[in-house]
């Protein structure tokens, strides 16, 4: 089993501060990726107007870098083993700031879209090697702490990244978003470069090693199919939150506060289900699946007034902030010591879920009806019920 090698000290001789800066910095990279790649979220009505797509197809810009990503995780695991991985992360994070300034200044869709290819490498690689660079950086005692925190750039991106680029949006244009993304993966690249020590290679995962725990862990492979059904669902109707306001009748200039509503609550759904998962894991995935599933059909049925799509964002933001903490405390329970292996494949299906859920929602947008979407969606998420029961013993 190629995995890596832990038995010199975990932090190589580094001081505990140096440590928790460079896991910092990895945080902050983590955030602007995770930012980047949802920024259309709030964007699309105003990006597929500028540049003459429909909001279905501009819903590309949220399924080609997740797609990539989902490839991109396993491959550059894989392909980057024995170079030094501060350079690695340096070179992910530097590309994702330069894609996002160039579609600030794209004149069209086409180019929007190469530059959204290129933040999926850095997406779907960064997310994987971060992911267990604590072991590198900090005490053995303080390594929980430190994934936690990494991890927390995901989640802060997922709950706030998206809300504060829809209300720079909303005030200067989507111009000025995409732009403001690219200065902080630049920021993140000197962070890296400043203050991750030389991480040298040392073992590497193979392909293998990927097959062999997928197809050798039915714990693993439940929870997979949790974070399948749970974030394609998601993001087949959270993609297109805009539009379905919209048509709703909400004001255009309240989808920015509505989306940091969902964020706040995102943040307390993280916490409550940190407080949960140690005894009730299964049940927290439960309840994630019916506050989501609950939250689209209500969306979908209730008279829409900025009130009211507040009070169900609120209801939809706790049970998606309690997601990533929630399928990555299954994955690393399932995996037992293979955590860095099932840690690329969770991140494999993560990003291909937002993808074809975004795929997905753009075309039942474009040829059924906009609040389709929340029907879909609702279907998909609560199928995790099931799934929940069947894998108990796993």
């Amino acid at each position: 089993m190629s995995t890596l090698d832990t038995s010199l000290p975990a932090t190589g001789g580094h001081s505990p501060v140096k440590g928790w800066l460079a896991i910092l910095a990895v945080t902050l990279g983590i955030f602007a990726l995770m930012t980047s790649e949802l920024l259309p979220v709030g964007l699309l009505t105003p990006v597929g107007s500028a540049l003459g797509v429909s909001e279905g197809t501009a819903g590309l810009m949220v399924t080609i870098p997740g797609l990539v990503a989902a490839v991109s995780a396993p491959l550059v695991t894989v392909a980057t083993g024995r170079v030094d991985r501060r350079v690695v992360l340096a070179v992910l994070i530097g590309l994702v700031g330069a894609a996002n300034l160039v579609s600030s200044v794209a004149t069209s869709f086409a180019l929007v879209l190469v530059a959204r290819f290129l933040v999926g490498i850095s997406v779907g690689g960064f997310w994987s090697l971060a992911g267990g660079i604590a072991l590198r950086l900090v005490p053995p005692k303080h390594v929980p702490r430190a994934t936690a925190v990494i991890f927390g750039g995901v989640e802060t991106a997922s709950v706030l990244g998206v809300p504060a680029g829809t209300f720079l949006g909303d005030l200067s244009g989507w111009r000025t978003a995409f732009a403001a993304v690219g200065v902080l993966g630049l920021i993140s690249l000197a962070c890296v470069v400043l203050l991750v020590p030389k991480l040298p290679a040392r073992r590497t995962i193979g392909f293998v090693d990927l097959r062999d725990l997928f197809t050798g862990n039915r714990g693993v492979r439940k929870g997979i199919t949790v974070t399948f059904l749970v974030i394609t669902g998601h993001f087949l109707a959270y993609t297109f939150l805009r539009p379905i306001l919209g048509e709703a009748g909400v004001e255009a200039k309240a989808t920015g506060a509505l989306l940091l509503a969902f964020g706040v609550a995102g943040i307390c759904g993280n916490f409550l289900a940190g407080a949960l998962i140690g005894n009730r894991l299964r049940l927290t995935v439960t309840g994630i699946g019916v506050l989501l599933g609950t939250a689209m059909v209500l969306l979908a049925v209730v008279e829409l007034t900025t009130f009211t799509a507040g009070a169900i964002l609120v209801l939809w933001g706790l049970g998606y902030g309690a997601v990533p903490v929630t399928v990555q405390t299954w994955i690393i329970k399932a995996a037992g010591e293979s955590t860095e292996a099932a840690s690329s494949l969770n991140t494999a299906a993560f990003n291909l879920s937002i993808a074809l859920g975004a795929l997905a929602g753009g075309l039942a947008i474009n040829h059924v009806a906009t609040t389709s979407v929340l029907w879909i969606g609702a279907a998909l998420v609560m199928l995790v019920l099931p799934v929940v029961r069947s894998g108990a013993r796993a």
